[in-house]
């Protein structure tokens, strides 16, 4: 097996703004894993503000492992990934960008379509939405009327967060959910929930820090909408804390580690009676594409990222009107475009 990294900055067509952090470029890496005949690729972001991750981290780990993985048989992506976490617990996204590209490789060997290999169907397919970042009202009033979409997420953590969704309100008719990336209180967070269900919002996703477990107690408790864990949810063993304090958990494949974990968490979830969502980190759509394979098993998806970028580095699954759309064929269905933005291959 050889494994090469490609490192790449996308260009997003707009500034992208959360409660925290701003950017207009993206940068990632594409794992690819390559038997000589099929290659399986896998994808991680930078996020060096919140979760200290960087492109220049990710390289060197899977470099210092590259004797290791390439030396490896996988004889199944689980087995491959229980081999692999021991070195890379302390480097998640790292983990998942090549337990991905492994899945990849897995089902393109075998023909088939990841979900296929794993026995689901595209019968009942939950819809995304499309994300909404932080601007000034007319820029989020213009950002929306330029993708029409029957379902946004808004993200919020402002001075004015009610205005800015009565506002959005009076210009489309679309389901609005709600992402305050861990900016309110618990007493803001019940206090906007009847107002927001009013104004037409699903759900309400990470209103408060993370840690605020007792926080989170009283909204689980008090709020008029469903409460959605992202922050408070990343890896496994958050699933079973979850249970009474949110209504729904927001897998990130890079915050736990890949496909392989992710498929346990949702299993866990179902067995907790909790609801399943998965979202994305603003990734190409060799990210989005494995999103896509867990689809049949979700509640709610948040897979846009692709068609946040000016430019795809791939093509594979692809969105339209909320809708996912898969090529007839193998793994994932991603086949990388080459262009000048890939800063080099490793």
């Amino acid at each position: 097996m050889i494994l090469t990294l490609h490192p790449f900055d996308l260009y997003l067509r707009h500034a992208f703004t959360i409660s925290r952090e701003s950017r207009t470029v993206q940068r990632t890496l594409i794992v690819e894993l390559s038997d000589g005949v099929h290659s399986g690729y896998g994808e991680a972001t930078a996020n060096p503000h919140y979760y200290g991750v960087s492109i220049e981290g990710m390289v060197e780990v899977l470099t210092q492992l590259q004797p290791l993985i390439e030396s490896a048989v996988i004889e199944t992506p689980e087995a491959f990934w229980a081999q692999m976490e021991p070195h890379l617990r302390e480097h998640p996204f790292a983990l998942c960008a090549l337990d991905v590209a492994a899945n990849d490789l897995f089902a393109r060997q075998r023909g088939l379509p990841l979900y296929k290999y794993w026995g689901l169907n595209l019968d009942h397919l939950p819809m995304s939405n499309y994300t909404i970042g932080i601007a000034s009202i007319e820029e989020m009033v213009a950002k929306m009327e330029e993708q029409p979409w029957p379902l946004y997420k808004i993200k919020l953590g402002t001075a004015n967060d009610l205005e800015i969704i009565r506002e959005l309100r009076s210009h489309t008719d679309a389901v609005f959910r709600v992402d305050a990336n861990c900016a309110w209180t618990p007493e803001q967070t019940i206090a906007f929930a009847p107002e927001l269900k009013a104004l037409g919002v699903e759900f309400i996703e990470q209103p408060l820090k993370a840690e605020d477990w007792e926080g989170m107690r009283e909204v689980y408790a008090h709020s008029a909408l469903p409460v959605i864990a992202d922050e408070s949810c990343r890896v496994e063993a958050d699933v079973d804390r979850c249970q009474g304090y949110f209504h729904v958990i927001n897998i990130k494949l890079m915050k736990c580690g890949g496909l392989t974990p992710a498929r346990r968490m949702i299993a866990r979830a179902r067995q907790l009676g909790l609801k399943v969502m998965v979202g994305c980190m603003t990734e190409s759509s060799v990210g989005i594409s494995a999103i896509a394979q867990l689809l049949p098993l979700l509640d709610y998806v948040d897979m846009d990222g692709a068609i946040l970028l000016r430019e795809d580095i791939a093509t594979g699954v692809c969105l339209s009107d909320g809708k996912a759309h898969f090529p007839d064929l193998p793994g994932t269905g991603v086949v990388m475009i080459g262009d000048n933005r890939k800063t080099g291959s490793i």
